[in-house]
């Protein structure tokens, strides 16, 4: 799959600065007020982490073929 610059530019922030932002944030309210946030931590985690390989893939990719 060859991705835009844009949609690449998006998806990089998406990736690298708001979710690993949201999952903090998400992590410390919710211990605050009491919930058991394990699951969904470590959901939000992988999920991150996917988007990180596919962009990372997608990344290689790229690089290769302007070579």
């Amino acid at each position: 799959m060859k991705l835009s610059n844009q949609v690449y530019d998006i998806l990089k922030y998406v990736v690298l600065i708001a979710l690993p932002a949201i999952i903090t944030f998400v992590n410390i309210v919710g211990v605050q007020l009491g919930y058991d946030m394990t699951t969904t931590i470590v959901i939000m985690t992988a999920f991150n982490a996917l988007l990180g390989t596919l962009i990372g893939i997608s990344s290689v990719k790229y690089n290769k073929e302007n070579e």
